[in-house]
């Protein structure tokens, strides 16, 4: 009986230890290394517009890859993160009913030739939380409802 107890005790711990591993993506901008991650404990994922427009948008995907669509609706290919920690944990700011992160993106443009290498550069914005009204904001402009 000890050794049945003993193994889903190891079962549990080894699943309960792999579901917890968050991807951690390092990322060089300005010849300064930051940690991004897309592990957060609300819904990001999906589509973010101007309210009450339907283009341009962004589209945020759970595996760290979506879509920029420009003023001019073109639309480009993005790698995406949230910046954390080494460890994977969030860097935030705390407002009274609202939480601030920084959103690093950068367009995954082949074309892009190495004199133009700054444009294909992370680039940094602000991603916000708003709970009472339950909306996400991208550059403060974009926004997505969301339902805890």
């Amino acid at each position: 009986m000890k050794i049945v107890t003993l193994l889903f005790i190891t079962l549990i711990f080894s699943a309960t230890n792999s579901i917890a591993q968050i991807k951690i993506t390092k990322i060089t901008s300005k010849n300064q290394d930051y940690s991004i991650t897309t592990t957060i404990d609300y819904p990001i994922t999906g589509s973010y517009q101007f309210e009450n427009i339907s283009e341009p948008i962004v589209i945020l995907n759970p595996d760290g890859t979506g879509i920029f669509q420009s003023k001019d609706l073109s639309k480009k290919a993005i790698t995406w993160g949230l910046e954390c920690t080494e460890n994977g944990v969030l860097k935030f700011e705390e407002g009274f009913d609202s939480a601030a992160y920084t959103l690093w993106y950068k367009f995954n443009d082949n074309t892009i030739n190495s004199e133009l290498d700054e444009m294909n550069d992370w680039k940094k914005v602000e991603f916000s939380i708003h709970f009472n009204t339950k909306k996400m904001y991208i550059m403060g402009e974009r926004v997505k409802v969301y339902v805890d």
